[in-house]
């Protein structure tokens, strides 16, 4: 009998996507579905989905959805995990929707130690809207809105999402990784059924940041932008665990 090697999971609908050729959006959607289905809670899970490019999640992901105004994804997520304890809720955001009109809606979430789960997608750039630049963009980065860099003097440095919610006691599991080459994204599914697993096991707040490309708005090809995010991206954005499964940083 021929072992199969490969097969499409549960977790996602047969459609085409519209998201940008050599976008990360379509694997870290296949790596989520992959875990809620192979954790058996497809018929249990409720997507809370941002505005920014993942708006139409609701085409890809075989479970229930709501959409969130835009930054307040955690707040629906909180009400949904509230009425339904049981259900396995999670966010799934980008930096311009979490890290800016949404960043005291996740912070709080996170103190209160909400029990949902949050897949963070950092591109370090408004993606939807024609790429202006986000809490995340980089030291000198050229965007629609920093056509000559972004400068620390006038917009700070980029905010780290992942190091700053791990100090808050109610985050129990905050990881950062990356889906650039084979190896990562091996991590980057490992991390996100922690996430879930601790969400399952009602341990609190957890989140998995995962740094992504953003070819169109960067200005780069596909390749080129994978590169980008190992060369410019890890360095100021480390990958890592920054709060384990015990809650310990």
């Amino acid at each position: 009998m021929q072992e199969k090697l490969f097969a499409i999971t549960d977790g996602l609908i047969n459609a085409a996507t519209h998201y940008c050729p050599g976008c990360h959006h379509g694997i870290i959607h296949r790596l989520v579905a992959e875990v809620i289905d192979e954790l058996g809670v497809l018929d249990t899970s409720i997507l809370i989905e941002p505005v920014g490019c993942a708006v139409l999640a609701h085409n890809y992901f075989n479970v229930d959805t709501i959409q969130a105004a835009h930054g307040r994804a955690p707040a629906v997520a909180t009400a949904v995990k509230r009425v339904h304890p049981d259900a396995v809720v999670f966010t799934y955001q980008g930096d311009g929707d979490l890290a800016a009109i949404g960043c005291a809606e996740i912070v709080h979430a996170a103190m209160r130690g909400e029990k949902f789960t949050t897949i963070f997608v950092n591109n370090i750039i408004y993606g939807m809207t024609g790429g202006q630049m986000a809490p995340t963009t980089l030291e000198s980065q050229v965007t629609a809105t920093s056509p000559f860099g972004r400068k620390t003097e006038e917009a700070g440095r980029p905010i780290r999402v992942a190091e700053m919610l791990a100090t808050l006691d109610g985050a129990k599991y905050i990881a950062r990784v990356a889906v650039n080459t084979p190896a990562n994204v091996n991590k980057a599914k490992a991390a996100i059924k922690e996430a879930f697993t601790g969400q399952i096991r009602g341990d609190g707040f957890t989140l998995v940041e995962v740094l992504s490309t953003c070819p169109t708005n960067w200005g780069m090809s596909p390749v080129k932008a994978n590169k980008f995010v190992e060369e410019s991206m890890v360095p100021y954005f480390p990958l890592g665990i920054f709060k384990d499964a015990e809650g310990k940083q």
